[in-house]
């Protein structure tokens, strides 16, 4: 049975085509009956959430929780994140930037740009899996989130 949890959307930003394919089948591992979308750079994902170029006629609902890679082409995730925290519209979504890097510059820079949590990628397919897990129970079972998350954007 599906909860009001489950129809929360999730996207994640990712370049890297293996890890996307590796975060999917660790999204079903884990049993997250969210809707994940996925974006390459953090242009794609400013578009997507802003409802512009390739998303422009597409109803899209906004996200209720975006997990950022901070080392992308284009724009990286730190542009897309200092831009987002900085939109009146989307500066709610909750952002988790989930990365290979673990520079403490990397986390003080992420936390002074307002993401909610900062968390380096695991190294085993199993070791994902589980961080998937916890990213469920915690943003959809523990925290109140605000309401109108899972609505169109407007």
């Amino acid at each position: 049975m599906k909860s009001k949890h489950d129809t929360i959307r999730i996207v994640m930003a990712e370049d890297d085509a293996e890890d996307r394919q590796l975060a999917r089948e660790a999204f079903e591992e884990s049993r997250l009956a969210n809707p994940v979308d996925f974006v390459t750079d953090g242009q794609e994902l400013l578009d997507y959430l802003r409802g512009h170029g390739r998303y422009a006629d597409r109803d899209v609902e906004l996200p209720g929780l975006i997990l950022l890679d901070l080392n992308m082409p284009n724009k990286d995730g730190r542009e897309a994140l200092r831009e987002i925290k900085n939109d009146p519209v989307l500066h709610r979504i909750p952002v988790v930037v989930l990365t290979t890097s673990k520079a403490e510059e990397d986390i003080l820079r992420s936390y002074d740009l307002g993401v909610n949590s900062f968390i380096t990628k695991p190294v085993s397919f199993t070791g994902l899996v589980e961080v998937m897990r916890s990213l469920a129970k915690y943003w959809f079972e523990i925290v109140q989130l605000p309401n109108g998350y899972n609505h169109e954007r407007h």
